[in-house]
């Protein structure tokens, strides 16, 4: 296990899943999100070493969640539910016991997040206009599943006056516009949006699918790129990104890299006109892919 490749077996999941305070139950969830984190294209090297200060974040889908009490409806992201804290300490326990990520020593994140202790949710299925996120993904219906995001903490949105999809679309968007750095266009990393229950009845309304708020997000939220240049009272730009052929100064460039690169599903509460953005760690050919992996139940 990343990243000082220390052997994991279930023997060690198991005893960090005891120090962490999990029932039995819960073990295959751990398991699953372990395998992800171990995978290659997540990158849990880079992600568990940068300065950067992102963590983990498992989210939960399918039956398992009420079969072993994940939260995922009214304060999903907090505390209270003995499911989400303690498989969330779990696979943080592995990344320090068995993959050496001890912060200060080997995990030199500036800053970390309340998310280096605990970061799992469920998706929240039932108040989801669409079909749950790892079937979008290609999984089976009605299957359970876990994905594993490198992402900071959550950003909150607050839109309580929008009440069409294109206008809550553009609210949430423009929102986004400033994660990293209000200059960091385009951003180089994957990006989930957390849309919460009555967010997603506006889109719902509307006939929006997933797809279609992402395809919007990635069309809309674009600025010239004159503005992204540093200049004397913003030192951060976008100029270098460019290398030696940088587009002409009005040419639009898009906030997100590309549709695949936004990652949407539903959790919260249902009240509330609420949702959460989660920038990732580098979406690049260096940095942390978002993996969905099955869990094994039987």
């Amino acid at each position: 296990m990343p990243p000082n490749y220390g052997r994991l077996t279930v023997e060690k999941a198991a005893v960090n899943a005891v120090m962490a305070g999990c029932r039995p139950e819960y073990l295959p969830v751990l398991l699953a999100a372990a395998g992800c984190a171990c995978d290659p294209d997540f990158n849990l090297h880079g992600v568990a070493t940068s300065t950067h200060f992102s963590a983990p974040l498992i989210v939960v889908h399918g039956p398992v969640r009420r079969r072993i009490g994940i939260n995922s409806s009214f304060g999903v992201f907090g505390p209270g539910y003995r499911a989400n804290a303690t498989i969330g300490r779990a696979l943080r326990l592995l990344m320090i016991n068995v993959g050496g990520a001890r912060p200060g020593e080997i995990s030199m994140s500036t800053f970390g997040h309340p998310g280096r202790y605990t970061y799992c949710i469920g998706e929240h299925e039932e108040a989801s206009p669409w079909p749950p996120y790892h079937e979008a993904r290609g999984l089976p219906p009605g299957s359970s599943a876990v994905t594993l995001f490198a992402g900071e903490a959550p950003h909150g949105i607050s839109d309580h006056s929008s009440r069409t999809a294109k206008s809550l679309a553009g609210s949430l968007g423009w929102s986004m516009a400033g994660l990293w750095n209000s200059k960091h266009f385009p951003l180089y990393s994957h990006t989930m949006l957390v849309i919460g229950p009555e967010h997603a009845r506006t889109f719902a309304h509307d006939g929006w699918s997933r797809d279609d708020v992402a395809r919007y997000l990635h069309e809309t939220i674009r600025v010239p790129y004159r503005t992204l240049m540093p200049d004397e009272t913003h030192g951060e730009g976008t100029n270098l990104r460019f290398g030696k052929n940088p587009p002409a100064p009005e040419t639009l460039v898009s906030k997100f890299s590309s549709v695949g690169e936004l990652h949407i599903l539903v959790a919260g509460g249902t009240a509330g006109r609420f949702s959460m953005a989660i920038p990732g760690w580098l979406g690049t050919r260096n940095g942390s892919r978002p993996l969905t992996r099955l869990i094994e139940l039987e």
